[in-house]
């Protein structure tokens, strides 16, 4: 699974195929004469382009306005009209295939020289031309596809938000395996309130970059549901290196993260929830995990209660840690492992 799987949205524009929004142009064979494309593009004042093709192979393509730029010159109405199109043909031109994302032909286009920058992209479906795609449209389906996507990210993190999650919920409940991470981070409020908004986010895109690399190798999703709370989905029940990992390193990078007289002892001081202050313990990591190996859920409002009922019981480990839900396959009779603290 590719890196990208991480911030997939079925229902997300930002996987739109390039062939959706392809036109189709003109063809012609490299032995057509100059006089025809004028003829083309005489009868067609909108048309940029034709596409110069052999056996359904696009091989080359003729923008108008060079056409016109090596046509018009003192002798270039007498030199190119009668001779074939090959003398004024570009042979070089991007060519995509259908499936390609908007995205990823927005990058080649914009990488291409000055010249050739506003040309078409050309478009083949099964190995022949399908259409051609403008670069004004690229563009502006581009800002249709980023403001979408805006919806669906969370802006710190860029991370899926609550309505990719929404949909990996329901996936996961119809799902023969699945194991769901809960993350979240513990006493981060008396770090914001210490050290500040600014240093509070730059902690929270930390712990974001531990998960994607666990979400990866996991081949799972990683979504930011919100603040210092995180979610991976993954297909089976393959969790438990992932866990130690995500701790291992938390553990690690958070030292980055404090003065070191609140390394040394371990606290700070901060207003605790009653009002007064309070040696508040140094932030750590929190992962409950959700499976179906000992209950089936039918609703995301079960899932979500029992995720709440690990987080609970996990939140009573000092430090970093995880719960998984091995205790309800001893409340059901069956062998089970002990129940996992990191």
């Amino acid at each position: 699974m590719s890196p990208s799987k991480l911030l997939e949205g079925e229902s997300m524009a930002m996987f739109l195929q390039i062939g959706e929004i392809a036109e189709q142009i003109p063809e012609i064979s490299p032995q057509h004469k100059c006089e025809y494309v004028d003829q083309i593009f005489k009868g067609n004042p909108r048309l940029q382009g034709v596409c110069v093709t052999e056996n359904g192979q696009a091989v080359a393509l003729i923008m108008r306005i060079r056409f016109y730029q090596q046509i018009g010159t003192l002798y270039g109405y007498t030199l190119y009209m009668g001779r074939a199109v090959e003398l004024v043909m570009d042979r070089n031109p991007l060519v995509v295939d259908y499936k390609t994302q908007i995205t990823e032909v927005s990058r080649l286009a914009m990488d291409r020289s000055e010249e050739n920058l506003y040309d078409y992209v050309l478009v083949l479906h099964e190995g022949h031309l399908f259409g051609a795609v403008s670069v004004r449209d690229l563009l502006l389906n581009f800002a249709e596809i980023q403001a979408v996507a805006a919806s669906f990210l969370n802006p710190l993190t860029g991370l899926p938000g609550n309505l990719s999650i929404n949909e990996w919920m329901v996936k996961s409940l119809l799902q023969e395996q699945f194991s769901v991470l809960y993350i979240d981070l513990d006493h981060f409020k008396a770090y914001n309130d210490t050290y500040g908004f600014k240093e509070g986010d730059r902690l929270i895109q930390a712990a974001a970059e531990i998960l994607k690399h666990c979400a990866l190798q996991l081949e799972g999703f990683l979504g930011h549901i919100g603040g210092d709370d995180f979610i991976i989905f993954i297909s089976d029940y393959q969790f438990e290196d992932c866990c130690r990992a995500i701790i291992g390193e938390f553990d690690k990078v958070i030292k980055e993260f404090y003065h070191p007289g609140h390394l040394a002892q371990q606290f700070v001081l901060a207003e605790s929830r009653s009002g007064g202050m309070e040696k508040i313990p140094l932030v750590s990591i929190s992962v409950a995990v959700v499976t179906n190996r000992f209950r089936q859920f039918v609703t995301i409002e079960a899932l979500s209660e029992e995720a709440a009922r690990l987080k609970k019981k996990c939140k009573k480990i000092k430090g970093s840690s995880y719960v998984d839900d091995s205790d309800l396959a001893v409340s059901q009779g069956q062998a089970a492992q002990p129940e996992r603290y990191a």
